[in-house]
């Protein structure tokens, strides 16, 4: 069954997560590194982890399947779960694929070094309105993809 695992600490979109879930009667993981409060519904899940460096993230690698959706907007977790073969959507609706990941960890090393020399300063723009949308747009596209999939594989 196709279940959706949330990279939740700083997660921005998990009301989305839930209500788009809530339609196709998916199972939801939100993983983070202390409680947070769940809506008390069917199918949604909080894991909490150590505090350990990247215990969240190696929770989702061990745990995320072919097919399998990850929200997250951490690149390096994402081409992780890329490489188990989940789908990966950044909370601003951009999928993260085969085709884009390196590109997109070589953009987050460059910025990395570009802040630890002080050139440029503060992290990415808030979320807007629009970003919401569009997550909820490509989450809906992939939840019908990997249906139309799995039904054109069993027949």
């Amino acid at each position: 069954m196709l279940h959706i695992f949330v990279d939740a600490d700083a997660c921005p979109v998990k009301q989305e997560v839930y209500r788009v879930a809530g339609r196709y009667s998916l199972q939801v993981t939100l993983v983070a590194n202390s409680w947070m409060r769940v809506p008390n519904k069917r199918g949604i899940t909080l894991e909490v982890v150590g505090d350990g460096f990247d215990a969240a993230d190696n929770w989702i690698v061990e745990h995320a399947q072919p097919r399998d959706i990850v929200v997250t907007a951490d690149i390096l977790l994402a081409s992780r779960c890329l490489k188990e073969g989940a789908l990966v959507i950044g909370p601003t609706g951009k999928p993260f694929t085969d085709d884009n990941i390196g590109q997109a960890v070589a953009t987050r090393d460059l910025l990395s070094e570009l802040r630890d020399t002080g050139e440029i300063t503060g992290g990415p723009p808030p979320l807007k309105q629009r970003d919401r949308s569009d997550f909820l747009q490509k989450l809906d596209e992939v939840i019908q993809s990997i249906h139309r999939k799995h039904q054109s594989d069993l027949t």
